[in-house]
Parts: C-alpha cells; structure tokens; sequence
C-alpha cells in the first residue's frame, strides 16, 4: 500500500538503470573528482589502496551496462516505485562491498536508509553523491544516517557476533542478516603456473580482507606446496604494505611460539588446519583424498563458504567459479546464497 500523498512512477525502471549505467562509465573514467575520492578513501583507510580500490571501481562497473541490468531486472515488476524503506547495514571490508544491495533496494524502486561502515565512508559517499547528480530525482530516495530508524524491511550485513546483535534488533523486520564467509580453492596438483597466478588474485586482492577472498586450500595428498609458492611469487610485493606485514610477522610469530607446523614463503603462511576462516597473511590447507571425500567437507561447511575456486566446475552447494573470477561477482551472484531481488520482490 502506498501512504497517501505519495507518487508512484516518479522513477521508471529504464530511468533507474539509465543512471546506474551512466554511474558506471563515470566509474570508469579518468575524473580528477573520481581520483580524489579515491585518494580520500586511502587516507581515511589504509587498506583502501589506489590498485585495490581503483579494481573495486572497475569490477563494480563491469555490471553496470545498461544492457545487463535490463536482463537482471526484466523478470521482476519494479516498473512503478514504492514508498518503503530498505534499512541497510553495511561492511567496510572491501571498497564498496555494500555497492550491490544499494543498486538491489534502488532498482527494486524503494527508498533506501543506509549505515555505511566507517571503514568505507568516503568512497561510498562519493558514489551516491555522484548517482544523485546524474538523476536529482533519487536524491530523496536516499538517506545516510548513524542510526537506522523507521525502516520497513533491513539488509544487515556483519561478523557472527554482530549477526546477533541484528538479530535481535532488526528480527521481527522481514530481513536479511548475513554473517562472516569465508571462499576456498580446489588444487588438484595440475595446475599450470598460470593458473596459480590467477588464483594469486583470488587470495591477494584486497589483502584477502573479503568474503570472497580465499582462506583455504584443499590440496590432495602428498601434494608438493613449492609448486604453489612458485605460482603466487608474483604476489610478494604484498609484503611492502605494512598493515598486511604486521598481520604476517604476528602470526607467524605465534606459529614458531606454539611450534605449530607451517609453511613459510617470506609472506604468505600456509598452515595445516581443518578450520575455514584463516588470519590475515595466512591460509588454512586441508588434504583430501577423493573427489566423494572433498566434496562432503564442502557440503558439510557450506554454511560458511562464500564461494569454491577451482580450474573444473564441482559438485556442490557452494557457488564455484574459476581461478582469477572470485572477486569478479556477477550481478546475479547473491552474498550467501540469497537472492536479494527476490526478497525485496516479496515484500513489496
């Protein structure tokens, strides 16, 4: 039900994808605005470099065609605007990680209340500000705030322990809650060196802070961890960057305290571990025997898992994608498996 007064189509959905599309090849350009947004996020946020945020900026416009989001949009009846709002709750992890449930939430046609982490304050600010430039008609449709309030569905994303607290703040809203995911990747032992190049990405970008972000290796047994090493050695300038070193040398250092078996290539661990989320600097690997054996590991962690990596689809519930293309989500590749279209769809 509309609240009375309110004017339904004021935005079509064309008009909304338009802007997005045109948001897009800003993203991509050479803007000194651009640039100096993207500076500002680096100084507010080390972790936010000039290549890791400038990569987030062209994977975010990647999707951003018209055309794609035409096809992405075409099954659901968001042609009209509705007068309800979407709480949003956003990470930091990554630039603009909360880009896709704002597209979601304005392309469904509702309003949108957003908490931007601080971690990505600056860079998300500067995104909207320039949406709302491209079509002023969205700028009442957008509101950023500390404290949610008059809400009426949320999208919440955070660690376990936050998942929690919105749980209990947020549960008798119809909801999304996500909590901490963590990706990993499937080494058969045939792998060209090129291969684990791309699979370098899949673990180094954004100094594998994201979900998406690999944490684990499933290797087979007896593999030969040199030949890894050897495929990610292009990486090692990672180390240059002083917050991702401090994470190394501690754990490290914790490692050789407890004499815990590790693998060292002067800056990535490697560490023997049935668990899935690993320390920044490190990854957990886990041997396994048969395909049937990996593929029950998976099934039974598939709660946790954000994405597979693999060079050959496998069977599983987890999505899987191919070495290089974990950061690379496509529009349709929904955070743990909910479908946010859909959601925002039911509750219209």
């Amino acid at each position: 039900m509309c609240k009375e007064g309110f004017k339904i189509n004021i935005l079509t959905k064309k008009q909304r994808i338009d802007a997005f599309a045109l948001l897009g090849s800003y993203l991509l350009s050479d803007s000194q605005e651009l640039h100096d947004a993207v500076e500002s996020a680096g100084y507010y946020n080390a972790w936010f470099t000039l290549p890791n945020v400038y990569k987030a900026l062209k994977n975010t416009a990647l999707n951003l065609s018209a055309p794609q989001l035409g096809k992405w949009l075409d099954p659901y009846p968001f042609d009209g605007e509705t007068d309800q709002t979407v709480g949003l709750v956003l990470a930091g992890n990554i630039p603009l990680v909360g880009f896709h449930d704002i597209l979601c939430v304005l392309c469904a046609g509702f309003n949108v209340q957003l908490k931007p982490s601080t971690a990505d304050l600056k860079l998300t600010t500067h995104v909207l500000d320039k949406l709302q430039e491209i079509e002023p008609r969205l700028a009442n449709k957008i509101t950023i705030t500390d404290r949610l309030a008059g809400f009426d569905l949320v999208i919440a994303t955070g660690s376990d322990n936050t998942a929690r607290y919105f749980t209990y703040y947020f549960g008798k809203k119809p909801h999304i809650i996500r909590k901490n995911r963590n990706s990993v990747a499937i080494l058969t032992g045939k792998e060209t060196p090129d291969a684990l190049v791309q699979l370098g990405s899949d673990i180094f970008d954004y100094f594998g802070l994201g979900c998406r972000s690999v944490s684990k290796l499933f290797v087979p047994k007896g593999y030969d961890i040199s030949a890894f090493y050897a495929g990610i050695a292009p990486f090692a300038d990672i180390a240059d960057h002083y917050k991702y070193t401090n994470n190394y040398d501690y754990n490290k250092s914790i490692y050789l305290i407890n004499g815990d078996p590790h693998y060292d290539n002067g800056f990535l661990l490697v560490k023997p571990d049935e668990r899935t989320a690993s320390p920044l600097a490190t990854l957990y690997m886990e041997e396994y025997d048969n395909e049937d054996m990996l593929s029950a590991k998976l099934a039974a962690t598939a709660s946790q898992l954000q994405c597979v990596v693999s060079l050959e689809p496998l069977e599983s519930p987890v999505p899987s994608v191919r070495f290089g293309q974990s950061q690379q989500p496509a529009l349709d590749d929904y955070a743990d498996g909910v479908n946010t279209l859909d959601f925002l769809a039911e509750h219209r």
